[in-house]
């Protein structure tokens, strides 16, 4: 959806060119119509004064109206359709910007909208597996592209130490990834593929908006099985999860089945998660997470990102490789991550 606009300084000047204006002269509504050309030396009929003579000045200031009245109508705007500002705004300055939208901004078909098969089919694009790699092993998680040139945001803990990062796309391809920024106190991180240029980014949504109930879907690559899709609902808002912070956060997942500690109601779930830990709010779901879905996307009915898919409760046993989904599953709001970007691509905040 584009939409043209003229630039400031591209406004049509009222005064150029030969125009002509005509009127009557007062008091004789039967003689001609007297011309006034643009230059002329004097006006036809002496008795009256001619129009007032064109000023370059009260010109200038008529076209500077133009531009803000225009930046006026576009506030208004953007007001009305929300988190849709960043979208207008990559839009009039050509700029290279995160998409960005409200919960209310559909990105499925009309025809597929509100279906799991539509999101599925909208968004899986932009959701991509991570292989890291370390001197403790390997691990596999997800991470949901936000920009066409590769910007990558997933869970601190799935790349965390990792001394090679591989990631696959929906389409097969693969990439080598670097660490841009990471927080391990939200747990979050930002990637950059190499050499990478018009991919599909995803559409951060409003996780202010999300309500108890609300149908979500959930992409990632479970024990590697790429693209994986699950749905549910939003089960409860704001709730407390505590993940560890350390240097061996990612080595505690690179271990093992892949799984990752954390604490949530006083208990703490797949593993010790060490002395540094961090407690951040989030939205719980029964949409199935298993190993592998950490980093991808939790997605509403319109296709946007509400979540970044980061903890899973497991009933069996924390050594055991069967652990699985029970359908108590944790995601970060997009609106934490939207507020981290900036500390993220200035290099984080660890």
């Amino acid at each position: 959806m584009t939409e043209s606009f003229r630039r400031s300084g591209e406004y049509e000047n009222p005064y150029q060119g030969d125009q002509q204006q005509s009127g009557y002269v007062q008091g004789e509504p039967q003689q001609q119509p007297y011309l006034q050309q643009q230059h002329a030396s004097a006006p036809v009929n002496p008795e009256w004064p001619p129009p007032p003579a064109y000023e370059p000045a009260s010109a200038s200031k008529k076209r500077a109206r133009g531009p803000l009245a225009l930046l006026a109508a576009v506030a208004i705007v953007a007001a009305a359709i929300g988190g849709g500002t960043a979208y207008g705004i990559q839009e009039l300055t050509g700029t290279s910007t995160t998409a960005s939208s409200s919960t209310s901004t559909s990105v499925v078909p009309t025809s597929q909208k509100g279906t799991v098969s539509g999101v599925a089919k909208a968004v899986s694009p932009s959701i991509v597996e991570i292989n890291a790699s370390s001197n403790a092993g390997e691990s596999t998680g997800s991470g949901v592209i936000i920009t066409s040139e590769g910007e990558i945001i997933t869970n601190n803990h799935v790349i965390s130490g990792a001394s090679q990062i591989k990631v696959r796309t929906s389409d097969g391809k693969s990439y080598t990834a670097e660490v841009v920024g990471t927080d391990s106190k939200k747990d979050l991180a930002l990637i950059k593929l190499r050499d990478a240029s018009g991919l599909k980014a995803a559409t951060l949504g409003d996780s202010g908006g999300v309500k108890v109930g609300d149908q979500v879907v959930a992409i990632g690559s479970p024990e590697g099985l790429t693209g994986t899709v699950t749905s549910g609902i939003v089960s409860a808002l704001d709730r407390d999860v505590t993940v560890s912070t350390g240097e061996d956060q990612g080595q505690q997942q690179q271990q093992g089945d892949g799984r990752w500690p954390f604490e949530f109601g006083g208990q703490e779930f797949n593993g010790d998660t060490g002395s540094s830990t961090t407690t951040y709010k989030a939205l719980q779901t029964d949409a199935s997470l298993n190993p592998g879905n950490s980093g991808g996307a939790l997605i509403d009915m319109n296709g946007n990102i509400i979540g970044i898919n980061s903890a899973m409760y497991s009933a069996a046993d924390a050594t055991s490789s069967s652990a699985g989904s029970v359908g108590l599953g944790f995601a970060i709001p997009i609106n934490t991550v939207k507020a981290d970007l900036s500390t993220l691509r200035a290099g984080g905040s660890d």
